[in-house]
C-alpha cells in the first residue's frame, strides 16, 4: 500500500539541522523498535513532510530538507514576552533558570512551551518562538509500514499503533 490519506505510516527518521556555517547538528531519532506511528493526512505533522511522503510504501528510503517556511517558520522577534515573576511564586514550584523550556497555556487552553531567556526580579522573560523556527529541518529514514486507518482511528483522529489495536 502507497501512503496516501487516511492511511497509517510507521517510520524511522533521523532529524537534523545545519548551523549558520553549514555543518549538521543532529536533533532526534525514531528507529525500528521505536518508530513513528501517524495518521496521515490529517494535520498531525507539517504538511511538507507529509508531501515528501506521499506514494511511498513499506521499504521504501526518504530524504528531504525543509526550509524554515515549510517547518516552523521564521523567527519571529516580537515573540518575546515577560510574565510577571508572581505568576510562578503563586504556582508554589522553583523559579525557572534561563535556558529551561517551561509550559504554558493561553486563554482558549492551548498548551504550548517557551524558552527561559531572562530572570528578572519583577518578571521571566520567555521565548515563544517554536525551538525549529528559523532552522532548515533535514529529514532521512524509511517506510516500515504502511496501512488503512481503521473507522476508530479515523473518527480519533489519530493512529492506535502499528497494528492499529494500542489504544487509549
Amino acid at each position: 500500500m502507497n501512503i496516501s490519506s487516511n492511511s497509517v505510516v510507521a517510520l524511522t527518521y533521523e532529524l537534523h539541522t545545519t548551523t549558520p556555517e553549514g555543518n549538521q547538528v543532529f536533533v532526534e531519532k525514531a528507529n525500528d523498535e521505536n518508530p513513528l506511528v501517524f495518521l496521515y493526512g490529517v494535520g498531525m505533522m507539517l504538511p511538507k513532510f507529509e508531501e515528501h511522503l506521499t506514494g511511498l510504501k513499506a521499504g521504501d528510503e526518504y530524504s528531504f530538507e525543509l526550509s524554515p517556511s515549510e517547518g516552523y517558520g521564521e523567527i519571529d522577534p516580537a515573540a518575546h514576552v515577560d510574565l510577571p515573576i508572581t505568576m510562578f511564586k503563586e504556582a508554589g514550584g522553583e523559579l525557572p533558570n534561563v535556558g529551561d523550556v517551561i509550559p504554558l497555556q493561553d486563554n482558549q487552553g492551548n498548551q504550548f512551551r517557551a524558552g527561559v531567556t531572562g530572570v528578572h526580579e519583577e518578571f521571566i522573560s520567555v521565548d515563544l518562538n517554536h525551538p525549529m523556527a528559523g532552522k532548515n529541518l533535514i529529514f532521512s529514514g524509511k517506510i516500515l509500514n504502511v496501512r488503512q486507518a481503521t473507522e476508530d482511528e479515523l473518527s480519533h483522529g489519530h493512529a492506535h499503533g502499528i497494528d492499529g489495536h494500542s489504544g487509549h
